[in-house]
């Protein structure tokens, strides 16, 4: 039983991973370059994309109830495993005082339970890979948008990721805005909080 289990806690891992490879991909998050820019007119920028996800307030935030979520579901799938194997070996102790219609009726009935045990635990695993795709896009989106913006106010055309899954094998200092998208998301991502607090807060007064 402890085995139905395991998949929910490599759904987090594997999470954690496929954000870091997927939602920080080579994509270009800048303003397109003209057809005809030489390659000296360009102005390139890079964000280690690790450290925007140590520091996002965004990720931390919903990575923490994923993770808060995950747990809940694994101990929930962990007390009907047990509540299961107790029906077992209850079954084992008075195997020998049954008759063997009544052995025959309490195995099909633990078969199904085991079956409908295993159904859910594949159901909790798609819905927390739904989840975390769900955040997956919202977080692409969020640090797109915001660096598209950024590219046109610092009149940049293209903007790297850097980090050791990356193409880019060096970034000098004077190209590196990592920590000024940070800043920048973070405060976006407070004042949509603030925003959506006031909403709610009027909407109630409603």
């Amino acid at each position: 039983m402890k085995n139905l289990s395991l998949g929910l806690n490599a759904v987090l891992l594997i999470a954690v991973g496929v954000l870091y490879y997927l939602h920080f991909s080579s994509k270009d998050s800048s303003t397109p370059v003209s057809g005809n820019a030489m390659a000296s007119d360009l102005k390139i920028a890079y964000i280690n994309s690790d450290t925007v996800l140590k520091y996002y307030d965004f990720f931390k935030v919903n990575m923490g109830k994923l993770e808060s979520r995950g747990k809940k579901l694994d101990q929930d799938l962990q007390n009907r495993a047990q509540s299961l194997q107790n029906d077992i070996t209850a079954y084992q102790r008075n195997y020998s005082s049954m008759t063997i219609g009544q052995a025959k009726a309490v195995e099909d009935d633990l078969g199904k339970k085991r079956q409908n045990l295993e159904l859910y635990q594949r159901s909790l695993e798609q819905e927390l890979i739904a989840e975390q795709t769900t955040m997956n896009e919202e977080l692409y989106k969020k640090i797109t948008d915001y660096l598209k913006d950024y590219a046109q106010q610092k009149e940049l055309q293209i903007v790297l990721k850097y980090n050791p899954s990356s193409d880019v094998l060096y970034g000098g200092a004077s190209v590196d805005i990592t920590q000024d998208v940070i800043q920048g998301l973070n405060t976006a991502y407070s004042l949509d909080n603030t925003k959506a607090k006031a909403d709610s807060t009027a909407s109630k007064k409603k």
